[in-house]
């Protein structure tokens, strides 16, 4: 990963680059997480590739989490690509940072776009841990840069056993 650095011909920071792992094209309708285990099957297919940043543990202890715009990709596809902002979700109580990565600055509509579709997963997510009786706030806290969700991750020094917390 390269953190973000400043572009000499505009003077602003560039996005920092990240490689992500795809673990849910768009359109599927199944969740896997980080450690290929399907989560759960979504009545709704996911709007956006999802996936994981291998080198990087997010807050809540599970690989950080990527959003990638733009065509389907297949699971497993490995990618490097920017991450031009994350959105940060609380999940059972755990602050969970999402990248949002693509091929290209993102505009306005698709910045709305991402954070509709949190907000509605957030109280989806709400209501599975409810039926899976797994107590704690589910809420969308926002965007932020992607800068900040990267510094708050910790980087990997080894390879990587599965998540402490079941998801």
């Amino acid at each position: 990963m390269h953190a973000g650095r400043l572009d000499p011909a505009n003077g602003h920071d560039e996005p920092p680059e990240v490689e992500v792992v795809i673990e849910v094209p768009r359109g599927s309708f199944l969740k896997r997480g980080s450690s290929g285990r399907v989560d759960f099957v979504s009545p709704l297919p996911c709007p956006f590739n999802y996936g994981s940043v291998p080198n990087y543990l997010g807050l809540e202890g599970d690989l950080l989490d990527a959003l990638v715009l733009g065509p389907r990709l297949p699971f497993g596809a490995r990618i490097r690509v920017r991450a031009w902002g994350a959105v940060t979700l609380t999940d059972r109580g755990l602050s969970d940072d999402k990248l949002i990565c693509s091929a290209h600055a993102l505009t306005v509509a698709e910045r709305r776009s991402v954070l509709c579709f949190f907000h509605f997963y957030a109280r989806c997510k709400g209501l599975l841990n409810i039926w899976r009786c797994r107590p704690g706030r589910n809420a969308c806290d926002g965007w932020c840069a992607a800068s900040l969700a990267i510094a708050r991750a910790q980087p990997l020094r080894e390879p990587w056993p599965g998540p402490r917390v079941g998801f």
